[in-house]
């Protein structure tokens, strides 16, 4: 195995991928390929894994996001490995939280850079094809960038696309990606798309709805949870309730799964 040394200079996205493809792990290939749903006619059909634990390409990306140019990124996310395309989502991350500090808000260059982000993970949204490369990104890219001043024009309409998408995990984006606007106290995205996503027939889609429900009566208003359940509680997904309703008293969640 080579040295983890080897990734501290700038590495074009083919020595990322080869350093990555020689830490391979046959036993955990079969337990992620089993976890992510990979057989026929299941979610992830067809992905191909490494068998890297996420904390091993956490450990890539620190060494590499820094240097790592964001053109090399499409190779990447272009990649049929699982985890090389969430070192490609996960060095995104990285330089955006960089470029997202207060001191950086309103800097026009960082405007900038935090803007072709974003425009790169439009672009290859598709590639992000699974709950984890989804839920690893969405938020700290998109969500972040909502808070943020932009010059790609009507925020609004880019997540209404996503969330018009025929795409499930583009669907899955514009609703886990309201984790930081909720965090940062306003609730009005995920009750938008909350409500957008309510009948969709995917219990992935079920999950991020009732989650990002949940942690918005968490973060903001469990007067507002309460309001938004009265009017759905009896349409809503079981399994889309049963997450919302979480951090409630077992009396209340009786309440609710009764309505």
């Amino acid at each position: 195995m080579r040295k983890m040394h080897y990734l501290c200079s700038m590495m074009t996205a083919k020595e990322i991928i080869g350093y990555m493809e020689s830490l391979q792990n046959e036993k955990q290939r079969q337990v992620l390929m089993r976890f992510f749903k990979t057989g026929p006619g299941e979610y992830g059909e067809g992905d191909k894994f490494l068998g890297l634990k996420v904390p091993q390409t956490r450990q890539v990306v620190k060494l590499v996001a820094g240097d790592t140019p964001l053109s090399e990124v499409p190779e990447l996310l272009m990649s049929p490995w699982h985890e090389v395309r969430l070192c490609g989502l996960l060095i995104m991350v990285a330089r955006f939280d960089q470029l997202a500090k207060k001191r950086l808000a309103d800097d026009e260059k960082a405007i900038q850079e935090r803007d072709e982000i974003v425009k790169v993970y439009l672009q290859y949204a598709e590639q992000a094809n699974n709950w984890d490369l989804v839920d690893l990104s969405a938020p700290k890219i998109l969500g972040h960038w909502l808070l943020l001043p932009t010059c790609l024009g009507d925020k609004q309409e880019v997540m209404d696309g996503l969330a018009a998408s025929p795409n499930l995990w583009r669907k899955r984006m514009s609703m886990v990606s309201t984790w930081k606007t909720s965090q940062a106290g306003d609730p009005s995205w995920c009750l938008r798309y909350a409500e957008w996503h309510l009948h969709h027939p995917h219990d992935l889609m079920h999950k991020a709805v009732g989650w990002m429900l949940r942690e918005m009566g968490k973060r903001c208003s469990m007067e507002l949870l309460r309001q938004f359940l009265e009017r759905h509680a009896h349409e809503m997904p079981r399994t889309a309730l049963r997450y919302a309703i979480e951090k409630m008293s077992p009396q209340e969640r009786q309440q609710w799964m009764n309505a």
